[in-house]
């Protein structure tokens, strides 16, 4: 089967202005752009309108090659995001986070990736049956991972609204998060690395080889680039090569280790980080990757979707994961907060300020989304979360911000407003970024 290239061209021009527009319209209302584009993909594609006998099925109504070059488009999006975010996780922010912020992020991916899978377990079939049957374990899992994901561009925003950004409460919330992701990224690649293998010592064994070779690797591909940045400071070729880094990466990740790609992604990016020219590279990957391929590759989750086995009980199960996914972090983190003696309104609000998700989520829903469970016929008989998680990151970037406000809005904490177990202002100015998917819109 063939296609046409212009029909290529036309699907680019639609998905580029939907994305942007919805995006835009969401971020008015207060939400990340990531939903509005997500929302423009279901719009503009057959998921919603191919359920109503009207005979229209979108604006976009791609053959199975098509949907594979836009498929193809849309997984190296997500692999600039994860780049993207790995340039970020600055290795000395993460030696002097603190035992505080580490045990914070390490509640915050248990609690959501326990209560998560035994909630999606409940709904197929029960527990003692889902643990019974591989597939529908690792589909529990699959669930539990989507949980663990913390987005904090609108928690940061909050934080400096109420002057909190630079206390120790708001850089403890900052240095969570960026663990909160090593941490999830290295459950996500334990899980999709199992591939129906069974064998969680061979799984861990694979994961432990990928690191071992990414760390070996990359502490001499750091030195490399240290030098090409002192010889050729600032210059595309910086980016070029870092991208091609990212690439390779990913590629050994899964074609060798049986690992995600985008934790090969996103290991290339920590490899780099911290370096001189890292924000300059950052920032070319950040318009680059949000000019064409992030929002392809959110508009494809909604252009993808498959609405034809949804059922009542997928309201059920997004109702009860969006609240598994707030109490989780909510109980998890907070708890663990109050035990290292941070206050009892504190300890919550460090709760409140991990709950909000957004495109890591999503990156974790399309790398992972093969867990879904179907039989012989081609029947769902798994959980597809994709309704959950879009529900889930809307809630909770609704209800993030007024949590926070409500409890520290009367605050009167006087600590030193320098305190930095990261270097705040710098992590925000390109991550607020990256989670709005915003490049001077």
């Amino acid at each position: 089967m063939d296609f046409e290239v212009t029909k290529i061209i036309y699907y680019l021009a639609v998905i580029l202005f939907a994305t942007k527009a919805l995006g835009m319209a969401t971020r008015k209302l207060g939400l990340p752009q990531v939903v509005g584009m997500v929302i423009a993909g279901l719009l503009i594609g057959p998921a919603i309108f191919s359920q109503i006998p009207i005979g229209f099925n979108g604006l976009i109504n791609p053959t199975e090659i098509e949907m594979d070059v836009l498929k193809t488009f849309s997984q190296i999006g997500v692999i600039l995001i994860l780049f993207s975010s790995g340039l970020e996780t600055d290795l000395k922010d993460l030696k002097t986070s603190g035992f505080a912020s580490s045990m914070i992020a390490l509640a915050g991916v248990v609690f959501p990736l326990i209560l998560g899978s035994l909630g999606a377990a409940f709904f197929m079939g029960g527990i003692a049956d889902t643990f019974a049957d591989t597939n529908k374990l690792l589909n529990a899992l699959f669930v539990g991972c989507i949980l663990t994901a913390t987005s904090v561009g609108i928690t940061v925003e909050t934080l400096r609204e109420l002057g909190k950004l630079n206390t120790k409460l708001g850089t403890t919330i900052l240095s969570a998060a960026i663990i909160d992701d090593v941490i999830g990224i290295i459950v996500l690649s334990l899980v999709t690395s199992l591939n129906g293998s069974g064998n969680p010592i061979f799984t861990l064994l694979k994961a432990a080889g990928f690191f071992t070779f990414s760390i070996g690797l990359g502490i001499v591909l750091r030195i490399i680039f240290k030098w090409i940045e002192a010889k050729y400071p600032h210059k595309r070729r910086t980016g070029i090569f870092a991208l091609s880094m990212c690439f390779i990466y990913a590629f050994c990740a899964e074609e060798f280790f049986g690992i995600a790609a985008i934790t090969g992604a996103y290991m290339a990016g920590v490899m780099l980080s911290g370096l001189s020219d890292t924000k300059f590279v950052d920032k070319k990957v950040l318009v680059n990757g949000y000019m064409i391929f992030s929002p392809i590759f959110f508009a494809f989750i909604g252009i993808s979707a498959d609405f034809s086995n949804f059922k009542l009980s997928d309201i059920w199960f997004a109702i009860v994961f969006v609240l598994i996914g707030i109490i989780a972090k909510i109980v998890g983190c907070g708890l663990v907060a109050k035990i290292v003696k941070f206050s009892g309104k504190d300890s919550l609000a460090v709760g409140c300020g991990m709950i909000a998700r957004g495109e890591v989520a999503l990156a974790v829903y399309s790398t992972a989304a093969w867990l879904i469970f179907f039989d012989d016929s081609g029947n769902l008989v798994g959980i597809d979360p994709l309704f959950a998680t879009i529900m889930l990151i809307i809630t909770t970037s609704i209800l993030c911000p007024i949590f926070l406000k409500i409890l520290l809005k009367n605050s009167n904490d006087k600590e030193d407003k320098n305190h930095n177990s990261v270097n705040a202002e710098d992590y925000v100015s390109v991550k607020a970024a990256m989670e709005d998917t915003t490049v001077n819109a």
